[in-house]
């Protein structure tokens, strides 16, 4: 399960855009600027997150 930590202030925008997932207004904006609520972001990485493998943990 994805947990981003997202307390830094460039994830703030005060102005409200429709999140690129959900379509709902967010202020909250990712890494590369895009606007997305944080859980649709964590919801989104999970689902395209490929499981981890044993050899890949070794």
């Amino acid at each position: 399960m994805a947990l981003l930590d997202w307390r830094d202030a460039k994830h703030w925008d005060n102005t409200p855009k429709p999140c690129v997932i959900c379509d709902k207004p967010t202020n909250l904006r990712s890494d590369r600027a895009k606007p997305v609520h944080k859980v649709c972001a964590e919801d989104w990485i999970d689902q395209h997150t490929p499981p981890a493998t044993p050899e890949a943990t070794r």
